[in-house]
C-alpha cells in the first residue's frame, strides 16, 4: 500500500493506492500535521487517531508526505521519524508542500514555472524543470503568509474591531462568527493551530464578493503576496508562467488575473487540491 499525503496546517488528506495507482480505500482526512507548529507528541496522537491508518500501518510500503512546515530540516526530520515509527515497513519521504503544488500544476514533468501556494498558509518557489528554488524561506504565519487564509482572517478581524468594514458587512460578519474578544484571544493564544483558526474566517470573503470592500481586501492581499514572493523571480517571469495551488487561490482566480495584468506576470494553472495530481506522478516514478 502506498500513502500519498497532502498536509496543511488545517487538515491532511491521505490517499491509499496500490502500485498501479488504484485506490484501495476511501480518502482519509486527519487534522493538519505541521511539524513547525505541533509537538512530536501531537503528531503521533493526530495520526494514531485514525483507525484506518493504524489498522493498516504494517501494510504500507511507501509514504510520500508533502506538508506545510516541512521546508526546514529539523521539523521535517522530526515528522519523518514519527512516520517511520508508525509505518515500520515503509520507505518514507517528507517534502515541503510547495513541491506537491509543483507536481500537480505543471503541464509536463520538465516544465519550468513559478508555483504558488495560497491556502491556510502561502508560499512561492521557482521550479526549473528539475530542481525547486526557494529564495525567501517562510517565517510562518506571524511574519509572512501574505494572501493566505490566516492572513485574510487576521485582516477581517482587525477591520471588524477597528470599524473599517462597511456596516452591512460588519453585521453579517458578526452574525457568522463569535466576535467576543475573550473568545478570540483564547483561540489565538491558548489553543493549538491559531493559524488554522484565523483561516476559518477567510471563507466569508468568498460568500460576500458582491461587496467592494471584500474585493479590495482580496486584491490588496494578492498584491502584497506578488510584491514580496512572486516578483523575487522577476527574471524568470519573463519566460515562465505562474501556477497556483490551494483553496484561496482557486476562489480568487479573477482577482489574481487582475493583479497579474497590473504587475506583468503570466498566470498559468489553478489547482484547488494538489493531492489529486500526485498519484500518477508517484506511480510512474516508483
Amino acid at each position: 500500500m502506498i500513502l500519498i499525503v497532502d498536509s496543511g496546517s488545517t487538515k491532511s488528506d491521505w490517499l491509499a493506492v496500490d502500485k498501479d495507482g488504484n485506490k484501495v480505500m476511501e480518502k482519509i482526512r486527519t487534522k493538519g500535521l505541521n511539524p513547525a507548529i505541533l509537538s512530536e507528541r501531537k503528531l503521533y496522537k493526530t495520526i494514531r487517531k485514525s483507525e484506518e491508518l493504524t489498522s493498516n500501518s504494517e501494510k504500507v510500503t511507501h509514504v510520500f508526505f508533502y506538508g506545510a512546515g516541512c521546508g526546514t530540516e529539523n521539523p521535517r526530520e522530526m515528522l519523518k521519524g514519527v512516520l517511520e515509527d508508525i509505518f515500520p515497513n515503509a520507505n518514507v519521504e517528507v517534502n515541503e508542500d510547495t513541491l506537491a503544488a509543483v507536481y500537480s500544476t505543471i503541464n509536463d514533468p520538465k516544465e519550468a514555472a513559478v508555483v504558488c501556494i495560497m491556502g491556510t498558509g502561502s508560499n512561492c518557489s521557482y521550479y526549473d524543470g528539475e530542481t525547486l528554488h526557494q529564495r525567501v524561506f517562510s517565517l510562518g504565519y506571524t511574519l509572512m503568509d501574505d494572501a493566505s487564509g490566516n492572513y485574510y482572517g487576521k485582516q477581517l478581524i482587525r477591520d471588524y474591531y477597528f470599524n473599517h468594514m462597511p456596516e452591512n458587512v460588519k453585521v453579517a460578519f458578526g452574525a457568522k462568527f463569535n466576535m467576543d474578544s475573550d473568545f478570540i484571544k483564547y483561540n489565538l493564544y491558548k489553543q493549538p493551530n491559531p493559524n488554522a483558526y484565523l483561516a476559518n474566517f477567510a471563507e466569508f470573503m468568498f460568500l460576500h464578493k458582491d461587496s467592494e470592500y471584500t474585493i479590495n481586501l482580496i486584491k490588496d492581499g494578492i498584491r502584497l503576496f506578488a510584491k514580496n514572493m512572486i516578483m523575487q523571480f522577476k527574471e524568470e517571469l519573463k519566460t515562465v508562467p505562474v501556477h497556483f495551488a490551494g483553496s484561496i487561490a482557486f476562489f480568487s482566480q479573477n482577482e489574481i488575473r487582475e493583479v497579474a495584468e497590473e504587475m506583468g506576470f503570466k498566470v498559468g494553472n489553478f489547482v484547488r487540491r494538489p493531492i489529486d495530481g500526485l498519484v500518477p506522478f508517484h506511480i510512474s516514478n516508483l
